[in-house]
């Protein structure tokens, strides 16, 4: 069915119906979670009503070679029925899985404007994990985006590289971290390893480029906090670097102000939420001069060096101090706001 593109929300003060359909949502634990679940958290404190629909209620499938991640199976019937039942004002898909296409699907049978996401550069991790080129790829993710009415991007290093690849439409919304969550005391989690104490958190798997980190050269101890289908593996491979496993809450927050230096070796994420949280705890980054860290990291709170050994070195040298007053720039409110402001309602009595 043809539709009229949609004018989005901006300043409205009026409360809203928002639905928003992820592929990712909990019981994982990711970058894309965490920011769904923030988000749609912020926009209810302000009188907003958010219905956020995951695999979760669906019949799933594991994905093939990650198996702790879950895939709805034939969801579009089920997911009609839901959206029936809420009555969304307005819609946005986070995720280009089976529930984002079916979504895309619904929408686009009914005449219903909607926004859309990229969080994660598949065609990227597609390339890492089975040698495919990714072109085919990106060609898809051009045409899942085009049929909505906008595209949310992390950082403008983001917003470029989707502008020049064909997609259209692509609106800037950066991300946020909790400060009352992530503080920079106390810093007793590594007190038992020898120091200086250089951190990794995030999944242990082939697209996140953690063997760069494994392999350095480095003084003192390396931690890893987290988990994912490389972690047995890479415990064998490398018996003096301490996995500590899945980490939240105040122990999280702990982890990483324990640390003196946190090291992000993906050369593919979007934005690295863990930036932030490491920067909201005091600690610098060492990271490789790539979309995300040139994004979030500034002089003084890391450094970014394609050598990742000397990045790491230098950066033990930041005033932490600086590293928490850069972090309490990214508020969640203000993140919540602007995703708000460019969300694009349905035509009354949709």
């Amino acid at each position: 069915m043809h539709r009229q593109r949609g004018a989005v929300i901006g300043g409205s003060t009026s409360r809203l119906r928002l639905l928003i359909v992820s592929d990712a949502w909990t019981p994982q634990v990711n970058g894309v979670v965490r920011t769904v679940a923030t988000v749609a958290d912020e926009l209810r404190v302000n009188g907003d009503v958010v219905e956020v629909i995951g695999p979760d209620r669906f019949r799933t499938f594991p994905l093939p070679s990650y198996p702790e991640i879950r895939i709805a199976l034939a969801p579009r019937r089920r997911l009609a029925a839901l959206v029936k039942a809420f009555g969304p004002e307005a819609v946005h898909i986070a995720t280009e899985g089976p529930l984002g296409w079916a979504m895309r699907a619904l929408c686009r049978h009914r005449g219903w404007p909607f926004t859309t996401s990229f969080h994660t550069r598949f065609p990227d991790y597609l390339q890492a994990r089975t040698g495919l080129p990714p072109r085919f790829a990106w060609a898809m993710l051009r045409r899942f985006h085009a049929a909505g009415d906008g595209v949310f991007a992390a950082t403008p290093s983001l917003c470029q590289e989707l502008t020049e690849r064909g997609f259209s439409d692509v609106r800037p919304w950066s991300r946020g971290v909790d400060l009352g969550a992530f503080h920079t005391v106390p810093r007793d989690a590594w007190d038992h390893l020898p120091k200086p104490v250089a951190l990794y958190v995030g999944r242990v798997a082939v697209e996140k480029n953690i063997e760069a980190f494994l392999k350095l050269d480095l003084p003192g101890s390396k931690v890893v906090v987290g988990d994912g289908p490389l972690r047995a593996e890479l415990e064998r491979r490398y018996p003096s670097v301490h996995f500590a496993g899945w980490r939240s809450g105040e122990a999280l927050s702990r982890a990483y102000a324990g640390a003196d230096v946190f090291v992000f070796p993906s050369q593919t994420d979007t934005f690295g939420l863990v930036l932030l949280e490491a920067m909201g705890c005091g600690t610098p980054v060492a990271a490789y001069p790539v979309m995300g860290p040139r994004d979030v990291v500034v002089p003084g709170t890391g450094v970014l060096d394609w050598d990742l050994r000397q990045a790491t070195l230098r950066a033990m040298a930041c005033d932490r101090a600086v590293c928490r007053k850069h972090a309490e720039g990214f508020g969640w409110a203000d993140c919540a706001a602007a995703f708000r402001r460019q969300l694009v309602p349905l035509p009354a009595g949709a």
